[in-house]
């Protein structure tokens, strides 16, 4: 069904066509269309449209801007105020494809101010706009088009969720067309793939405000990545769309809000969750528990010799336990780091050793990884597990040592056989005299065979790769 909109009325000839599209209905944007778009879609509030425009001033038609003489067409965020307030109302009303007159009132353009040289103050403007597509807003951290989202309902309210806050949300999942979830469910945002919610939605319910309904497009590492999902029959690397409506929230308390006990209190459940997520294999959902951890336990200060002991436990803990998730997990880089972040607190932790040496090991810095596990020994030698992985950190110097020598070696011979090959050539075209690096008096014209060139490590053809490697 086609759209209503009110024609302007009024004794202006000028306005004949225009209809008004002001919310207030006040004459501040008249508009025109001059080709009809395709669909009943209009992008939404959020959306990335892409455009052409001329645009003149009314009264006297010259032209003061234009993206078609510059041949690339202009994008903005519609609704997000970075355009003229006539843009941000016309533009949601137009289809893909539509051609339009927008006529704007000085209030709904640049006011009384203008912008000068090419807009006087008060001036009303005449664009003409072709509307191209639009995609979804970007709500990935990155811009990494990974969480698009398409506006289906107005919210209410300007709150959105926070990390940790709880939420009653509506989703519908789709796949290929085909509806694969439909449920309402309560969660604690940040732990939604205990319950095969995709990171995606978790990520964009912090951008959503209450009663809001938007679509969700979701790119596979979004989604539910390489690994897919058994239970829907969600393949992996699959990109998925998803129909959202947060019907209410609970934002969580913010660290700046609490108090230095309520931290210590808030640490300690979120270190109890994180262990029952590990035992449960849930390795992604232990590690952002612990992560909660170690920023709740950031600072100290006020507090008593006691809590500060409390705190800073709590605190190595945190790191030791997330050094394990992230070598569970392999991301050895990860846990390299969360094990020295540990061992700056508390130089002697073997565990805090271990898995870092673990990890160096993993990541193939073997001398590294055996200063590691040396270091276990001293403090406890009676660590099995140490001696294990030192006795391979070990064997894996020697092989790599072994396989540089085999390398390099093997190089170094080639060269200094090609150099004494060389010798022999120029001395029997008398280039080269018996002494090493002398030339006869002979010009090169002279000489039998160009040899110029000849570079050499020694005039003794006999000198092996292995001599040279070991005087190096």
């Amino acid at each position: 069904m086609a759209e209503v909109v009110p024609e302007v009325n009024g004794s202006n000839a000028g306005d004949a066509g225009f209809v008004d599209i002001t919310p207030k209905q006040d004459g501040g944007v008249l508009k025109k269309v001059l080709q009809e778009g395709c669909g009943e879609d209009h992008p939404a509030k959020g959306n990335k449209v892409f455009v052409h425009y001329v645009g003149t001033l009314e009264s006297d038609g010259s032209k003061f801007d234009s993206s078609r003489d510059r041949d690339e067409q202009f994008s903005f965020n519609l609704g997000k105020q970075e355009v003229i307030k006539a843009w941000d109302i016309g533009m949601a009303t137009m289809k893909k494809g539509e051609k339009c007159i927008l006529k704007c009132r000085s209030d709904y353009a640049y006011g009384e101010s203008g912008s000068p040289p090419k807009i006087p103050g008060g001036a009303t403007l005449m664009f003409e706009v072709e509307l191209f597509r639009w995609q979804g807003e970007d709500l990935t951290e990155g811009s990494d088009g990974g969480i698009l989202r398409y506006n289906v309902t107005e919210g209410e309210g300007v709150a959105s969720p926070n990390e940790n806050a709880f939420v009653k949300v509506k989703i519908v999942g789709e796949y290929n067309g085909k509806v694969f979830d439909d449920r309402t469910v309560d969660f604690t945002l940040s732990e939604g793939c205990d319950i095969d919610i995709p990171e995606g939605i978790e990520k964009a319910l912090q951008k959503f405000i209450k009663n809001e309904t938007s679509k969700l497009e979701l790119s596979p590492k979004y989604a539910f990545g390489k690994v897919g999902n058994d239970k829907f029959n969600i393949p992996p690397n699959a990109s998925l769309q998803y129909t959202v409506t947060l019907l209410d929230f609970e934002k969580a308390k913010e660290t700046w809000e609490m108090s230095q006990e309520e931290k210590i209190d808030q640490a300690k459940i979120h270190k109890a969750k994180g262990t029952e997520y590990f035992k449960a294999e849930k390795y992604k959902l232990a590690a952002k528990q612990y992560s909660r951890v170690t920023d709740l336990m950031s600072y100290d200060s006020g507090l008593s010799e006691e809590k500060k002991m409390e705190n800073n436990a709590l605190k190595l803990a945190g790191e030791l336990n997330l050094a394990a998730v992230y070598l569970k997990l392999k991301d050895f880089v990860s846990a390299a780091k969360h094990a020295t972040n540990a061992l700056d607190q508390d130089p002697e932790n073997v565990k805090a050793l271990f898995r870092r040496g673990q990890a160096l090991l993993e990541l193939e810095e073997f001398e590294d990884a055996a200063v590691d596990f040396k270091e276990c020994l001293s403090l406890d030698a009676s660590n099995t597990a140490a001696k294990k992985s030192l006795a391979l950190a070990q064997n894996k110097i020697k092989q790599h040592r072994a396989k540089e020598r085999q390398i390099y070696g093997g190089m170094f011979e080639k060269f200094v056989k090609a150099d004494a090959q060389k010798a022999v050539q120029a001395r029997r075209a008398g280039v080269l005299k018996d002494g090493v690096g002398e030339w006869d008096d002979k010009s090169p014209d002279e000489a039998k065979g160009d040899l110029s060139d000849v570079k050499l490590i020694s005039s003794d053809s006999q000198i092996k790769g292995d001599e040279f490697m070991k005087s190096s």
